[in-house]
């Protein structure tokens, strides 16, 4: 015969689904808080409890083996430790049996009962979490509980879950204990359970409608490789076959269409077209437009507007390949990836017509004189408003096809000029800077904007060096401001990217003692008014004599003498930079006039509007100009790079 306690704890393991470890460890907790509270243990001594089936609890407490004891609660004699643990010592610790009264205290027992309740319902949410966790990007049915403010409440037994408006399908009305079928679109740890959020309007649920309506799908042998859709209106859905004999198409929609009918009435009758994906890109796009048929298509990459594909159709297809408010070509732009502009046969012969007497198109009067004239006459006709006949259309279509692959072809040579300028300064661009992200230079937002089709900070130095009027075009077009040039070319002076196999930078030795470093300064002093006789003396008496201003110049930090070497090594390094000398760079908007004082010298650099000053940095043992930063950019107002 079971126990009171076995069946009990039987009940509470069914009733909360939870395995049978989970509930014994959550009351095993129990016991200790509880024996902790009654018996006034601390924290810091360790407590067991354990229970078997019968429900008899054992409690063991942690006490120090010592020869004689003083306090019960612990320690222990050395033979009573020896009976629970054989190999016990004077010294150590061990858990050894106590014992309790019968019943606890009331306070005792209410805090058992809280840990319990509280430890059941963690393992609870957290057993919820996992379970739904593994349904995301599954269906689930659920029964509506409420509506409030447009957000729905619906109950999955045991979780709830929520559906904003925006996963909502439009125009869908939902009350209370409907039966709503959703997609798992998110689940979150909550300190109140998991937060799972589910959606109708999730492009998703199209695709797990298909894979549960159509066996080829879910068996793969059709594949569905995009989904387009604007939820409750029109969805596009190109699959492909991945069995030889197989028709995606026709398995999709079933004997009768019944398979995609069942699919549209899950989705509040939502229009589904089923198209045939190929790999040829002008295959593909002229499907995607369908129903509408198309007469010819252009395929340019740009490296400005990226992928675009020039679509003509007839005069009475356009609208129908625009669909009602751009539906039609949206969903084919999203369901392809390119960029889609449709033009009917009509526009574009008017518009190839006026560029006739412009180059490229001004050769076709001597090439295809016939053609001209025809094209000529049919235009006088549509412009006295006279009724045009299929024949003369198919000859528009053939001008325009001929018109648009000559601009297409002048465009084309226009791009492979600049492919071949970028391609020519991409070797001079450091590999990692083809890894570094945008965002890591720091720019305003605007710019980061404008930017977005720029993939890292490599191809952004190479669109300076190379493409620097293009990318002033894309800045203007993208919203950056004026400045904006000009802020790019500041961050990428400042970055400091290191070559494959360089070095990294030698860190800067430690300062010499107090009377090394007064020596040094002395001596310096004796080579700049009595110059030396070796190399390095007309470095530093250049520098010396510029306009007489050296002492100002020196100041704060005074310069140290330069050896032969090192005088020949900063004068080569300046050359190969493909700056000026150190002596060239310095001008009297540069120096701070020692007779005007040092705030003087500041307003007087500061109204010639330079920008840069030469020091030497005593630390690096090189000259380093400073240079000011434009203003309204986050950094610093000077910023030091090695001359």
């Amino acid at each position: 015969m079971k126990s009171d306690f076995t069946l009990a704890f039987n009940e509470i393991v069914e009733l909360r689904a939870l395995p049978r470890e989970v509930v014994m460890d959550a009351l095993s907790q129990a016991l200790i808080s509880a024996y902790k509270r009654d018996a006034n243990i601390g924290n810091n001594q360790r407590v067991e409890a354990r229970i078997d089936l019968t429900g008899e609890a054992h409690i063991f407490l942690e006490k120090e083996v010592v020869e004689s004891v003083e306090s019960d609660s612990t320690e222990v004699a050395l033979e009573v430790a020896r009976e629970h643990v054989p190999d016990a010592q004077l010294g150590d610790t061990v858990m050894v049996p106590v014992q309790t009264s019968i019943t606890f205290g009331r306070i005792a027992a209410q805090t058992a009962k809280q840990v319990i309740l509280q430890r059941i319902r963690e393992a609870e949410r957290d057993a919820l979490y996992d379970e739904f966790v593994e349904r995301e990007g599954d269906l689930v049915t659920g029964t509506v509980q409420s509506v409030s403010h447009g957000t729905l409440t619906i109950s999955l037994g045991r979780a709830e879950a929520v559906m904003p408006r925006q996963h909502q399908i439009p125009g869908e009305r939902y009350r209370p204990h409907d039966k709503v079928r959703a997609y798992v679109a998110e689940v979150k740890r909550n300190t109140r359970g998991p937060q799972i959020v589910v959606s109708r309007a999730h492009k998703n649920m199209l695709r797990r409608l298909f894979e549960y309506e159509v066996p080829e799908i879910y068996n793969g042998q059709v594949e569905i490789k995009t989904i387009a859709r604007e939820a409750g209106h029109r969805s596009k859905v190109a699959v492909a076959a991945l069995q030889e004999g197989v028709d995606p198409v026709g398995a999709c929609v079933g004997m009768r269409g019944m398979r995609i009918q069942n699919i549209v009435k899950e989705l509040n009758d939502e229009k589904i077209d089923v198209i045939e994906w190929n790999a040829d890109p002008a295959i593909f796009i002229a499907k995607a437009l369908s129903p509408a048929r198309v007469n010819d298509m252009l395929l340019e990459e740009d490296l400005d507007t990226g992928r675009t594909a020039t679509v003509i159709v007839p005069d009475d297809q356009l609208s129908l390949a625009i669909g009602r408010e751009g539906q039609n070509a949206r969903l084919a732009a999203k369901l392809t990836g390119w960029r889609i502009d449709i033009k009917s046969v009509s526009e574009a012969a008017e518009k190839a017509y006026a560029a006739l007497q412009e180059p490229p198109l001004n050769v076709l009067h001597s090439e295809m004189p016939d053609l001209v004239a025809e094209v000529e006459r049919i235009m006088e006709k549509k412009l006295a408003n006279r009724p045009v006949q299929p024949e003369e259309y198919k000859t528009l279509t053939e001008f325009v096809k001929l018109a648009e692959r000559r601009m297409q072809a002048v465009r084309e040579a226009g791009r492979s000029t600049r492919r071949a300028a970028m391609s020519s300064v991409r070797n001079l661009v450091p590999d990692r800077a083809y890894r570094m992200a945008i965002e890591e230079l720091e720019l305003d937002e605007d710019i980061n904007r404008a930017l977005a089709r720029i993939e890292n900070v490599g191809e952004l130095m190479v669109r300076v060096l190379a493409d620097a009027e293009n990318l002033q075009r894309m800045l203007k077009q993208g919203g950056a401001g004026e400045d904006a040039m000009e802020a790019i070319r500041y961050a990428l002076d400042d970055l400091v990217i290191l070559r494959a196999g360089e070095p990294e930078p030698e860190v800067a030795p430690e300062p010499e003692p107090l009377a090394e470093a007064e020596a040094t300064l002395e001596a310096a002093a004796e080579m700049v008014a009595e110059p030396a006789q070796d190399e390095a003396t007309p470095v530093v008496a250049e520098l010396a004599e510029e306009e007489e201003v050296m002492p100002a110049f020196v100041e704060p930090e005074p310069v140290p003498l330069l050896d032969a070497e090192e005088a020949a090594e900063l004068e080569r390094r300046l050359k190969s930079a493909g700056r000026p000398k150190a002596s060239d760079e310095i001008d009297e908007g540069d120096i701070f006039d020692e007779e005007e004082g040092g705030e003087a010298g500041r307003e007087k650099k500061k109204s010639k509007g330079k920008r840069r000053e030469l020091i030497f940095d005593e630390e690096r043992g090189e000259v380093v100009a400073r240079r000011r930063r434009k203003g309204g950019r986050r950094r610093g107002d000077w910023d030091e790079y090695l001359e």
